[in-house]
């Protein structure tokens, strides 16, 4: 596929006449203004930048500085036309950058996430904003596909306003990540509800296992996922049979990735959906060495380990934050939770438990007896409330603001 045939799939003119064509911005929440102008913006030239439309001034300005040094004069890509969709990501750094895609790398996730999942049309109720990797592809699958695209909104579906399966559907999907997912099991209607998707994909972050098997109990049709912004979402993902079957992996490689798990557990990805490169700059082509740590189990499903960017050391030992994570929210005692590493001058790092300010205290008794199992040096040593808690619009919690955060003066 052309950037031209995608222009004509979405609807729009491509460009014929225009000597040059510049930057265009996408910063836009409402889902149906957001695919006119998207269209419109195909159907140019230049490339196109999907921006959060939560963001502040500072990140503003910090997209015009970037798009200006850039200039006309950015270096070519080693094939003309390619890696003009700028995604944002923002990794673990605080900053954002944006991973160049295209209609190749989008359409090699749709084939892919298709043989995989043996369908031929999909349709999709869309809650993730589509400015973000995760939303867009939701809605490419039914672009490509020809399968319908459903926008609706994360709070009138809490409010209990939830949408129809379409008649005609073979394959209805829905992606969440795992706090929505909690929020509906808590209620039978909604989880009900959950029922009626062929496929429901989780998403965004680690899961815990008390989540995982509440889903099971519902019959939800689970597909737990692992991606990112660079590999054009999912590249590993895990069938809703082998879920009702007891597997709590990623599940097996999509076809058209290529994942290597290296002896010190770096995971690699390669394949035709991985980014260009970050703007402005271009990457070689090859595989794209991840900051997360995985293994392959017996029957070949990746599980994800933590982050190797994330690893906390105290005393010269090291806490895998999401290990913690998981014991916590064992306890019942938070709705949310995140540990992180603080400066500690005897220990170099403290592992801290922070939740949300608005979140009722824990009783620390209960979570002393959940934390039993764990290591002494791995239990946290102070807890927490952070106000605000910065989760992103689907939902992924900004672990780098979080601890800047906490690491600011009072």
């Amino acid at each position: 596929m052309e950037r031209t045939e995608l222009a004509q799939l979405l609807g729009g003119s491509p460009a014929v006449a225009e000597p040059a064509a510049g930057a265009v911005v996408i910063a836009e929440r409402d889902p149906n203004r957001f695919r006119a102008e998207f269209a419109r913006a195909v159907a140019g030239r230049g490339p196109v930048f999907l921006a959060d439309p939560l963001w502040g001034e500072a990140e503003r300005r910090e997209l015009a500085a970037l798009i200006a040094a850039a200039g006309p004069a950015a270096p070519e890509p080693p094939a003309s036309g390619r890696g003009w969709l700028m995604v944002a990501s923002g990794g673990t750094s605080g900053r954002v950058r944006f991973a160049r895609h295209d209609e190749e790398t989008l359409a090699a996730a749709v084939t892919g996430f298709c043989a995989h999942f043996q369908v031929r049309r999909v349709d999709c109720l869309g809650l993730l904003p589509l400015h973000h990797v995760s939303g867009l592809l939701a809605w490419f699958r039914t672009l490509l596909t020809g399968g319908s695209y459903h926008p609706w909104d994360w709070k009138r579906l809490e409010a209990g306003e939830r949408p129809a399966r379409p008649r005609d559907s073979d394959c209805y999907c829905v992606s969440l990540v795992a706090t929505q997912l909690q929020r509906l099991l808590a209620e039978p209607a909604a989880a009900e509800w959950l029922r009626g998707f062929d496929l429901v994909f989780l998403g965004g972050g680690p899961a815990w296992p008390e989540l995982l098997e509440a889903a099971a109990r519902e019959r939800i049709a689970l597909s737990i996922s692992y991606g990112m912004t660079e590999t054009a979402a999912m590249v590993a993902a895990l069938r809703p049979a082998e879920f009702a079957a007891g597997a709590r992996s990623c599940g097996r490689a999509l076809p058209q990735a290529r994942i290597v798990v290296g002896p010190d557990r770096r995971v690699s990805i390669d394949g035709p959906t991985l980014f260009r490169g970050y703007f402005p700059a271009w990457r070689s082509p090859g595989p794209f060495p991840t900051e997360d740590l995985g293994r392959w189990d017996e029957e070949g499903h990746l599980h994800i380990l933590g982050r190797r960017d994330a690893v906390i050391i105290t005393g010269g030992k090291k806490v895998d934050p999401s290990e913690v994570e998981a014991v916590l929210r064992s306890s019942g005692e938070f709705a949310d939770v995140a540990v992180v590493g603080l400066p500690d001058p005897e220990w170099g790092q403290s592992v801290t438990a922070c939740y949300p300010a608005e979140q009722r205290p824990p009783d620390l008794v209960r979570v002393a007896g959940s934390l039993a199992g764990l290591a002494t040096f791995k239990r946290p040593r102070r807890y927490l409330p952070a106000a605000p808690w910065p989760r992103n619009a689907q939902g992924k919690l900004n672990r780098a603001a979080l601890q800047a955060a906490l690491e600011r003066p009072a």
